[in-house]
């Protein structure tokens, strides 16, 4: 047998596994690295976040992978050549992160990579009837384990996609493994790039849980104010909340078609972008307002859009609990917005119930690399098919 299909079988076999994972979102601020300790699998799984950091990615990085993100026309040539070096550059990462924690590479059973995603085509977003769905996450699994010498779990949205679902979001299966509880309905609300929620009924089974974007999250706010403020993000909301919010243009957003259709569904900055906000203005002759209006805008619409999604998803006679993660939750107005629109729903950092709220999608991959070698295969859920499938693709370092 062959010695990496070997130590492979060996993680299967033991109780527990630390796994390294890997999440690189659409604000491209940097590798979030996550070391968990896994015990267990499915339903019985217990998890412990060990170590958390996120490298900052340099601006030289940001801008070459800017160069083809969410972009309709690129360089084919330039796709090819990033595709091993942000596996090579993450690879440096994660190695000075082991040194800096003063740990051998070897003592890590498994790496679980998100990727870069450059592009994320659902359905509803192309015109081309003879296409599925489709999206593309870069940074090669194989340059991973070959410069990290670490078995290496990638490209875990395809197999989503092949069952009969659109890619995203695949929260819903860290979310149902690691935060149901028996008695109490939780709504897990990440707020990324893109913003989604899962909701878990009390005691609930897994064909009971259901998982949706609700539209954007931080994604148009962080590109109005890198064009217009010269700031990678709107820290604690501050510029917005200096700006009056515009209804008209509030209105003209919220009626786009994204909106109208079916939930679960699911959506990236290929439709959020600036074209969208100047498509607005232009409806709501809005052309002329102030930068910090319009952030203020921006705020309050991933503010609604969220609200408006829980309230035509979760039953009017549930009480349940919100509990927050990602970049936006430390966005005070969002927040704000959010208590004001649901009064009688507490909201909670998802530290609450013990995941760091910045290294939940890191661990959320971590669980899926670890259900891939150890568990059972799940529904692809979110009502999309009811294949069972395990996710990623495996990449050894030999």
């Amino acid at each position: 047998m062959h010695s990496s299909i070997q130590k492979l079988y060996e993680i299967a076999k033991k109780p527990s596994r630390r796994i390294l994972g890997l999440m690189s979102g659409t604000s491209m601020d940097g590798l979030d690295i996550a070391l968990c300790e896994m015990q267990g699998f499915g339903k019985n799984t217990q998890f412990s976040l060990l170590h958390f950091t996120t490298v900052p990615y340099t601006e030289a990085m940001k801008q070459e992978i800017l160069s083809i993100f969410s972009k309709a026309t690129i360089s084919l040539e330039k796709l090819t050549l990033l595709h091993p070096w942000i596996a090579i550059e993450n690879a440096k990462m994660i190695n000075h992160t082991l040194q800096m924690w003063g740990m051998e590479a070897s003592s890590i059973d498994l790496i679980a990579s998100h990727g870069q995603t450059v592009y994320h085509a659902p359905k509803s977003l192309h015109p081309l009837d003879a296409f599925g769905p489709a999206t593309l996450q870069i940074g090669d699994g194989d340059h991973l384990a070959v410069h990290t010498g670490i078995i290496t779990i990638s490209d875990f949205r395809q197999k989503h996609i092949a069952a009969g679902g659109e890619g995203a979001p695949l929260a819903v299966y860290g979310d149902y493994l690691i935060a149901t509880h028996p008695k109490e309905n939780r709504l897990l609300l990440n707020i990324g790039g893109i913003a989604n929620f899962t909701y878990l009924p009390a005691n609930g089974e897994f064909h009971q849980v259901f998982s949706t974007d609700t539209g954007p999250g931080n994604t148009l706010m962080d590109t109005f104010m890198r064009v217009h403020f010269n700031k990678a993000y709107d820290k604690d909301g501050e510029m917005a909340s200096k700006g009056v919010i515009n209804k008209d243009l509030l209105e003209a957003m919220k009626k786009d078609s994204f909106f109208e259709l079916d939930f679960p569904k699911t959506i990236g900055p290929e439709l959020f972008n600036l074209n969208f906000i100047k498509q607005a203005q232009h409806i709501s002759k809005t052309t002329e307002i102030a930068p910090e209006d319009i952030m203020a805008t921006l705020n309050r619409f991933t503010a609604e859009t969220i609200v408006d999604a829980i309230h035509k998803l979760v039953p009017n006679t549930d009480a349940f609990t919100i509990y927050g993660s990602g970049g936006g939750i430390h966005n005070l107005l969002v927040v704000q917005h959010l208590k004001s629109l649901l009064p009688n729903i507490t909201i909670q950092s998802s530290e609450a119930i013990g995941i760091q709220p910045d290294a939940k999608e890191a661990i959320l991959f971590a669980l899926l690399a670890n259900e891939t070698v150890a568990g059972t295969p799940m529904l692809a859920g979110g009502n999309a098919t009811q294949i069972p499938i395990t996710m990623g693709k495996i990449s050894l370092p030999q």
